[in-house]
């Protein structure tokens, strides 16, 4: 099953998509119950993605379907930064802690930073089993950082944790640029669950561009 919706004209966002990750065998048996989803942003080809937000105009809300919020690893972290890949041999479940990120996995030659989520929820309720929200907070590189460049793409936007049959829900902003190096922001993002298959829903946000300075 494809689902496609058509995006703004005005923004590089062709859709987003969420994805089951399969584990590592030694993984695989601390895992049993949970499931692995990583939520990614598909652009069109030279574009790139900055930015993952929420504000005044559209709050950002990433949760689970029946409430039983997001597995958390106590040897892992809030974003990709503080995902150690030196622990995976040691404790292989922290390679599927609940995170977010902009293109990468773990804190390796990771340039992410983190602003605001002091309202609203933000970090200490995803960190105790509820959503992550905020309406003044994100989580961003600068333009001169390769980890926003699509890979295949796509660029990954968050990796979430949860139990077994439950669906990750929500809607995000982005910013970035287009191959015109204009910069783009859309609002109200989201993705379709969809076990098993890839699933793309276009943006059917607000969306507006400037050119960068």
């Amino acid at each position: 099953m494809l689902a496609i919706a058509a995006a703004s004209v005005a923004s590089p966002v062709t859709g987003m998509s969420i994805e089951t990750v399969a584990y590592n065998d030694a993984a695989a048996p601390l895992m049993d119950g949970y499931t692995t989803h990583r939520i990614y942003a598909y652009l069109e080809a030279g574009a790139r993605l900055d930015a993952v937000y929420g504000n005044a105009a559209g709050a950002l809300s990433i949760y689970t379907s029946d409430g039983s919020g997001f597995y958390q690893n106590v040897l892992g972290g809030d974003n990709s930064l503080q995902i150690n890949p030196g622990l995976f041999g040691f404790f292989p479940s922290v390679e599927y802690d609940s995170f977010v990120t902009i293109g990468l996995l773990d804190s390796t030659d990771n340039a992410l930073l983190v602003a605001g989520f002091e309202d609203g929820g933000g970090w200490g309720d995803f960190n105790n089993a509820g959503m992550l929200a905020t309406s003044n907070g994100s989580w961003l590189v600068t333009p001169a950082d390769s980890q926003g460049d699509p890979v295949d793409g796509r660029v990954l936007i968050g990796q979430f944790t949860t139990n077994s049959g439950v669906e990750v829900l929500g809607q995000v902003n982005l910013q970035g640029s287009g191959a015109d190096g204009e910069t783009y922001q859309v609002v109200g993002a989201t993705w379709v669950p969809a076990p098993g298959a890839l699933a793309l829903l276009g943006v059917a946000g607000l969306a507006g561009r400037r050119r960068r300075r």
